[in-house]
């Protein structure tokens, strides 16, 4: 199933629901209220195979996907665990070593933003980057779990963008504000629930910037898999449903091109993984005051 959270253009109250994409990019409007994150948690006393979504779908609405408006598929998640130099390439070429541990940094929901929402660069960023990670929902409580078990505490997955201020991340000792920047977490377009990508460790992850190929690699080339990730961050933190943890960016980044690339406004980035879709953002100047 690919679950999204969206508003109908005709709305003027703008009321986000929960849905379904179906046959023929038909949006589907489920009987629940609330976010995404409290759906996903209510699921997890249910086994999702069990679940019998038709008895959840409003049978008289339905719209084209080119009629709603998509939001991020997550809007409130209590933990956003992004994982730094998490593929060989990427490491090469940040000029860095391989980590003997998952390198670990938090995003927050300030910077989530949806599918086709507009991106804007800070006046002070002058070093503004991408990176198209594969990102893992929680689907269920997960504490002190085993690699072996890790995988049942998946819910879905999605596609994460972690937007990054290149001149800020490296030039102070922590990388936090440089990767909190308003909007810099696009998340989306929906997420593909678990059962649909029994495989995800051997996806094709790619982004384009103005059409152009940047990054084109395979989540197979994960030094920390996600059976490993699971497990590591379940031992000293309780994972919750609706968490996400971004499982780190493929070589091809800006910062990596020679001469280096730095996002601008007017660029579009297509981040994209097999099975998923594409996560697409227009990057604009910040509106002053």
């Amino acid at each position: 199933m690919k679950l999204l959270q969206f508003y109908e253009k005709q709305d003027e109250k703008r009321k986000p629901r929960i849905g379904v994409l179906g046959e023929g990019n038909i949006v589907r409007p489920l009987r629940t209220d609330g976010t995404m994150r409290p759906f996903i948690a209510r699921l997890s006393e249910v086994e999702l195979s069990e679940l019998e979504l038709a008895t959840w779908v409003e049978e008289a609405e339905g719209w084209p996907l080119e009629e709603v408006v998509l939001l991020s598929p997550l809007t409130d998640p209590e933990k956003i665990i992004c994982i730094g130099l998490n593929y060989h390439d990427h490491v090469i070429e940040s000029g860095m070593k391989v980590p003997s541990v998952p390198v670990l940094f938090p995003k927050y929901s300030n910077c989530i933003a949806a599918h086709e929402q507009s991106i804007a660069i800070p006046a002070e960023v002058t070093q503004c980057d991408y990176e198209v990670e594969l990102a893992v929902v929680i689907g269920k409580e997960a504490k002190r779990v085993s690699r072996e078990e890790a995988m049942d505490y998946v819910f879905g997955y999605t596609v994460l963008n972690d937007v990054s201020a290149r001149d800020i991340q490296l030039n102070e000792p922590q990388w936090t504000r440089g990767k909190t920047i308003d909007g810099f977490a696009p998340i989306g377009p929906w997420i593909v629930t678990a059962d649909e990508l029994p495989h995800p460790g051997s996806l094709a992850i790619k982004l384009r910037l103005n059409g152009k190929l940047m990054q084109n690699s395979n989540t197979k080339e994960l030094i920390f898999d996600i059976p490993y990730l699971i497990s590591f961050l379940s031992n000293t933190m309780t994972l919750k449903p609706g968490d996400v943890i971004s499982t780190g960016t493929p070589p091809g980044v800006g910062m990596g091109q020679k001469p280096q690339v730095w996002l601008k406004p007017g660029d579009v980035v297509e981040a994209e993984i097999e099975g998923i879709g594409v996560l697409r953002n227009t990057f604009v100047a910040e509106a002053l005051n």
